[in-house]
């Protein structure tokens, strides 16, 4: 039985990704990675160059390895945070969900976002919106993540952005 990826799995994927963000169900989410997976969102070098390296140029955020992603969870949950308090609500929206590669036990998928965001501290709303690059591999039956890039291009950001914002 093959294992590769179609298209419309990697969609359902990346959905169902995006539904456990919004609804607040991060444990859920964080099953969702590898113990060695990256998240990251790179930095503007220049109006057209993202930043390349996370362990050497400015990163909006890097995490490192899942605990790092779990830890962040905690703070988030806390009420420690002052950056996640009160939390803001969020939906995704993903779309042009593309296989770009795909094996046997790994796939690399692109797609494009817009995250709708209230922010209850200022009562705004604000949409972030950017492309994402998840590398997945098949684990246990299962497909997980190993790096999720985001790259993000508004040029403003108005508010702080966190894992279940962008």
């Amino acid at each position: 039985m093959t294992t590769r990826l179609s298209g419309t799995k990697a969609a359902e994927f990346l959905y169902a990704e995006a539904l456990l963000l919004d609804e607040g169900r991060w444990d859920e989410w964080l099953e969702l990675y590898l113990p060695s997976a990256v998240f990251w969102v790179p930095a503007w070098r220049d109006e057209t160059t993202p930043t390349q390296d996370p362990q050497s140029e400015l990163s909006l955020i890097y995490y490192r390895g899942r605990r790092n992603l779990e830890d962040r969870v905690w703070r988030a949950r806390s009420g420690m945070s002052v950056a996640s308090t009160p939390l803001s609500r969020v939906v995704h929206a993903i779309t042009n969900v593309l296989v770009e590669s795909a094996g046997e036990a790994d796939a690399v998928v692109s797609s494009c976002f817009t995250v709708h965001l209230f922010d209850r501290r200022s009562e705004r709303s604000h949409v972030f919106f950017g492309r994402y690059r998840h590398e997945l591999h098949h684990v246990d039956g299962a497909w997980r993540i190993a790096q999720k890039k985001i790259l993000l291009l508004n040029d403003v950001i108005p508010t702080v952005i966190d894992f279940y914002s962008i």
